[in-house]
């Protein structure tokens, strides 16, 4: 565990090149562009790990407008670029924090997979670190406090697995708490399933915080997240037409997973594949989907059952179907399994968006 004094300064000194913000913003028609900047905007905000977009395209339904964005994957960034017009700085941990503009809200969907179930399963087999102690993912928390801390923005909105509130026994999440109360902020979490807005059962922990130097519209105490109790959709509703064949498995791929899933009944584990109900909501959609699909799969009359399509999974996660898709299935897969679920985010945003 690393002290609030410990988290990385990154100056461009340090840097062999040093980047600069106004390289991110391209010209570009408004008629071009689904979802350009706002022109009238109502606050500022940073996207950091932004995938494809998910959490931005939920503030600016709320009129913020996006001055900065980063991410790693250069697959990402280029449907991040396609949707919104700019293409997204790279790794945030060589942008110096004097490269980042001062903002309202600081958004962060810092990588999950050092935290969540399947991902420290799978890392402990390998005899390999998970959470903090994932050198590849785990410490990138320290990023996002290290922008925090040089640029004291207003709010923030955070987002992750739900096994991150109980990882490592509680330690983790401890651990960040306690940085960002040392960074001077109020902190409000919920855990949140996204099945009250589209058909997936996919809880994730939100973390929204307050400047506590900062005076904002109304005390930050009476800050609420949203409440839900009514699922409102069910698969079927978005569900495509017609699909191509493509999607259909293999009859080599749907034997392997009728095994697969027959060995491990057999030794009485859960392992398997799963038939979604059209009537109901699926499992989580998660960023391996483009292996197998087994997590969802939907049945079809006198044949094998198929995967999800790329839009079916974007609809799957809220995105609507006026968002651009112009990488490989593959790529769609990973982009939509690691996103958020858009319409949660954007009732979050409308409640912090009533403080500023």
């Amino acid at each position: 565990h690393r002290d609030l004094h410990s988290f990385p300064t990154r100056r461009s000194s340090d840097l062999k090149v040093s980047i600069s913000v106004n390289d991110q913003t391209r010209l570009f028609s408004r008629n071009m562009v689904p979802f350009p900047p706002n022109q009238n905007h109502k606050f500022t905000f940073i996207d950091l790990f932004c995938g494809i977009g998910g959490l931005r395209l939920a503030f600016q339904n709320n009129r913020g407008k996006c001055i900065f964005s980063s991410d790693i994957n250069v697959f990402a960034r280029k449907t991040y670029e396609k949707n919104f017009g700019e293409m997204p700085h790279g790794d945030i941990t060589r942008i110096p924090s004097e490269e980042i503009p001062h903002h309202d809200i600081l958004l962060g969907g810092f990588p999950c997979q050092p935290f969540s179930i399947a991902g420290v399963s799978k890392k402990i087999s390998l005899g390999r670190k998970h959470g903090f102690e994932c050198a590849d993912q785990g410490n990138l928390f320290f990023e996002v406090a290290r922008i925090i801390r040089d640029k004291k923005p207003k709010m923030f909105l955070l987002e992750n697995v739900k096994n991150l509130k109980t990882h490592d026994n509680g330690k983790t999440f401890n651990k960040i708490r306690e940085i960002i109360e040392e960074l001077d902020y109020d902190l409000f979490f919920k855990i949140i399933d996204g099945k009250y807005h589209v058909p997936q059962h996919r809880e994730r922990i939100y973390m929204v915080g307050f400047n506590r130097n900062m005076i904002f519209k109304k005390p930050p105490a009476e800050f609420m997240f949203p409440e839900y109790n009514i699922i409102s959709m069910k698969l079927a509703d978005i569900l495509e037409k017609k699909v191509d064949e493509k999607y259909t498995l293999s009859d080599t791929l749907w034997n392997y997973l009728l095994k697969y899933a027959e060995k491990h009944k057999n030794n009485g584990n859960g392992f398997g594949f799963g038939i979604a109900d059209p009537d109901g909501i699926t499992r989580t959609l998660s960023a391996r989907y483009y292996k197998d699909g087994s997590e969802i799969l939907i049945s079809q009359i006198g044949k094998n059952p198929r995967r999800l399509t790329p839009r079916e999974c974007a609809r799957l996660m809220g995105f609507p179907d006026s968002f651009q898709i112009q990488v490989s299935d593959t790529q769609a897969y990973r982009q939509f399994g690691n996103s958020v679920i858009v319409p949660v985010v954007t009732d979050i945003a409308r409640e912090m968006a009533k403080f500023i």
